[in-house]
């Protein structure tokens, strides 16, 4: 079920991010002309322009004074963004100026929009499904090329045609199932049961190569969390500066000075990597030192790389217990200090975070473990763990339907089957939802958007 669209009122907010040159207010719903109109000074009033058209202009108090010389863009509906008439108004970035303008339009009506409600409005009114809606909230946060190009994927609507396909095929089956209930008296079959279960295998398939991209999507989406381990003193918060290439941590000679995780962020090839500098493992009886390593381990059971640092002077390492999805990465530090003819094993990595050796050979062995070989500007990958949740209930459903086509069982009993399939997949694009569900995604958008 869709929530209904409420176009009973005019919302105002901010557009653009505060601080900068320019800042654009956007109003949008059926009084935003009229609103606008009230504020605006230009050769015409925007009532009597056409959609899609610049207007420059001035802002006017009550008063008639010049809040601001500004530029309107005019969107009339449906043809907009939301599907109602929007105004944007391109003003100076001055805080004063956005909040007069915001002011005065809520002052002849308009209300202050809540976060989202932009993009809520456009999905509400068809503009867009729930998967690109929420697409719009990623492409903004897209911190790296590799995160931008899946939310563009997304927002432009490929993820979208993969699933509906998907959905037009179990819509075609269902229809097939439920018309042998009219004829159930002539014992006819419209949907032959093996071309049904070759189709069902089929989308099984491609609802499992979906999934499957999700662990891939996860860290394009939110990068890759590196815990980089050691002993006191092995040069950890040294590492973590010299690959942030900035001192974010602070660096001492003094064994243990790290006692709490240190974190920075760095794009590596259009990837973006989490690193995180932990206290060193070793026995202790100072508590504020053992706190510090007991979050080193949670740590680095989170971690999905595992950079394990040690001294050339002491090239050991100790037993680490690793999960099932995670790397380890084992690296010599120190070796401009100490002798440097030592032999390690060809996985070992040997730098100087210090005087920067070894820093490209170790940035290439993280890049390599995020495969991303295969994936194109056109890669349908599944980033949202909404979606990748309603997938794998979409999964159990298809396995439920083709339990029921192999037991023969009646075409009613398969068609609920796939109804509960056409139900999940629905909740990803939006054809299945509620205000609860609307509520949760769109509040994580910025307001304005």
């Amino acid at each position: 079920m869709i929530a209904t669209l409420d176009t009973t009122t005019t919302i105002v907010a901010p557009a653009t991010a505060p601080g900068g040159a320019v800042m654009v207010i956007r109003l949008s719903g059926n009084r935003a002309i009229a609103i606008a109109d009230s504020l605006f000074r230009g050769r015409r009033p925007l009532s009597d322009a056409e959609g899609y058209t610049l207007h420059y202009g001035h802002i006017v108090d009550d008063k008639g004074q010049t809040i601001d010389d500004v530029v309107v863009a005019l969107f009339r509906a449906p043809h907009s963004y939301t599907g109602d008439d929007i105004v944007e108004i391109t003003a100076h970035g001055s805080e004063y100026i956005t909040q007069e303008i915001v002011r005065m339009a809520i002052e002849r009506g308009a209300m202050m929009a809540t976060a989202g409600e932009f993009t809520r409005r456009a999905f509400l009114a068809g503009k867009m499904d729930l998967s690109r809606a929420e697409a719009v909230a990623d492409i903004i946060a897209s911190d790296s090329r590799w995160s931008h190009m899946v939310a563009s994927t997304q927002m432009r609507g490929d993820y979208s045609a993969k699933l509906g396909a998907l959905r037009g095929e179990l819509l075609r089956l269902c229809s097939l199932l439920e018309l042998e209930l009219d004829f159930s008296e002539e014992d006819v079959e419209f949907a032959d049961r093996r071309m049904l279960r070759s189709l069902l295998v089929e989308v099984d398939n491609q609802i499992n190569r979906l999934c499957s991209s999700f662990a891939i999507g996860n860290v394009l989406k939110n990068g890759v969390t590196v815990a980089i381990i050691g002993r006191p003193n092995v040069g950890k918060s040294t590492l973590l500066n010299a690959l942030v290439e900035d001192d974010r941590a602070m660096v001492s000679d003094i064994a243990g000075t790290t006692r709490d995780t240190i974190e920075a962020t760095t794009i590596i090839d259009g990837i973006r990597y989490r690193f995180i500098d932990t206290a060193g493992i070793h026995a202790t009886t100072d508590r504020l030192e053992q706190m510090g390593i007991e979050r080193t381990h949670r740590t680095m059971s989170n971690a999905s790389i595992i950079l394990h640092l040690t001294t050339a002077d002491e090239p050991t390492f100790e037993d680490v217990e690793l999960g099932p999805e995670q790397h380890y990465v084992r690296v010599v530090n120190k070796i401009d200090r100490y002798a440097k003819d030592n032999r390690y094993d060809s996985d070992v990595i040997p730098i100087s975070a210090q005087q920067g050796t070894g820093m490209t050979m170790l940035r290439e062995r993280l890049r390599s473990i995020v495969d991303t070989r295969g994936l194109d500007s056109g890669s349908v990958i599944v980033t949202n763990m909404r979606h990748y949740a309603a997938l794998k209930s979409a999964h159990e459903a298809l396995g439920d339907a083709l339990q029921a086509v192999d037991n023969d069982l009646s075409g009613d009993l398969i068609s609920e089957d796939i109804r509960r399939i056409l139900h999940h997949l629905g909740e990803i694009t939006g054809e299945i939802t509620s205000d609860d569900i609307l509520h949760t995604i769109f509040s994580h958008f910025c307001i304005g958007k």
